[in-house]
């Protein structure tokens, strides 16, 4: 198994729902890898109930996952760029709003600064 200890990833997650039962599955999988995640939620991730789960629950088992507290603001995300704390950002699962966000230099949320 890879050793990702010392490394530092953001795990920014958006509001494909249904895979959020396989986007944590990986977030555990990196976690038991050494690597210490840094969770990042769409605002609609991180506050819509849908038929996959309640937000709340699953923002914080996001939360527990990663063994510390969502940023969820774009304002809680804007420093993570010019303090170069992560190593690598890893948006799971990204949906194709977040994508086009991403290609046309959007940052009108958490996931997209």
């Amino acid at each position: 198994m890879l050793d990702l200890s010392g490394k530092t990833l953001g795990f920014a997650v958006t509001g494909s729902f249904c895979t959020f039962d396989a986007a944590f599955a990986q977030a555990r999988i990196l976690r038991a890898m050494g690597a210490e995640l840094v969770p990042i939620m769409s605002k609609n991730a991180f506050h819509t109930d849908t038929r996959f789960g309640d937000a709340k629950k699953r923002a914080e088992e996001l939360a527990d996952i990663c063994g510390t507290d969502i940023i969820n603001t774009i304002a809680g995300a804007e420093p993570l760029g010019p303090s170069k704390r992560l190593d690598v950002m890893l948006v799971c699962p990204c949906t194709g709003n977040t994508m086009a966000k991403l290609a046309g230099s959007i940052t009108d949320t958490a996931v997209s600064v």
